[in-house]
């Protein structure tokens, strides 16, 4: 036999609904107006720049149309260090993530003061642009390909780290408890009970960085660091739109073809 729920029951769960209800409703239409004002600032919302852009637009595809590739076999070595430059930062940052991830992850780390560091490390390389990196990595280290690695690799562990800490934060603990109950040293304790739960997850954004890192160093050329983005900004410098436009058609081919290559990694790992 059910004990019948009391009207006022009914009366406080319908209030706090709509209390919760018009609590939403007042944070989404805060982010709505957020959003419009926004675009306001930025001259998103105002036609008549779109509209006095348009003949300059008109004018700029017609000189970036039909692709000049004449120059292609130039363009093979730099969309080559491309490729080596994204795949070389991001086993550096792999490399500096793994470690620095055990330590600001809170079931692994020592202490709150490694931890805390570990953390704002994380943060600080993460708020540098790659863009800013490369140009203190040239200044440092003088042109070419490597400022372009050191500056895709640091930046990349600061949002790999946080993805790896994560990932470690979650795992199941009965592993490590049981690790540890052994005698097992942290060393052992990490690769045994801890790496095996994250491997996938710790793969997966591996792969998914190197399709970022890879786009990255694309533009990195700009302040000197190498590549394929070099060659484009050289290009639009003497206003050779043509090439221009030749060069973003190579770097779309590369760029969907590291995408297929990640796919079928990911496909690979499940």
């Amino acid at each position: 036999m059910s004990i019948a729920t009391p009207p006022a029951a009914y009366e406080a769960i319908l209030a706090r609904e709509g209390t919760l209800r018009l609590r939403r409703s007042a944070v989404m239409l805060m982010i709505v107006v957020l959003i419009v004002i926004a675009m306001a600032l930025t001259g998103l919302l105002d036609p008549k720049r779109f509209s006095e852009a348009w003949p300059a637009i008109k004018q700029l595809s017609s000189e970036m149309f039909p692709p000049d590739f004449r120059r292609f076999h130039a363009w093979i070595r730099p969309l080559a260090d491309t490729l080596a430059m994204s795949v070389a930062g991001t086993a550096l940052a792999v490399t500096i993530s793994l470690p620095l991830a055990l330590f600001a992850a809170r079931n692994t780390t020592p202490n709150q003061i490694v931890y805390r560091a570990s953390r704002a490390s994380l943060n600080l390389l993460r708020s540098i642009p790659e863009l800013i990196m490369g140009i203190i990595f040239v200044a440092m280290v003088g042109f070419g390909a490597l400022p372009g690695v050191l500056a895709v690799g640091l930046h990349s562990v600061g949002m790999v780290g946080k993805f790896f800490a994560e990932s470690i934060e979650h795992v199941d603990p009965k592993p490590i408890e049981a690790a540890r109950a052994t005698g097992a040293s942290p060393l052992q304790v990490v690769f045994h009970a801890i790496l095996p739960q994250v491997l996938p997850q710790l793969a997966d954004t591996t792969i998914y960085r190197w399709e970022y890192n890879f786009r990255a160093s694309t533009v990195l050329g700009a302040v000197g660091a190498g590549g394929i983005g070099f060659e484009l900004i050289a290009a639009l410098r003497v206003l050779e739109y043509a090439q221009v436009s030749a060069i973003l058609i190579c770097i779309l081919i590369c760029v969907t073809m590291v995408d297929g290559i990640g796919a079928v990694l990911r496909n690979h790992l499940k």
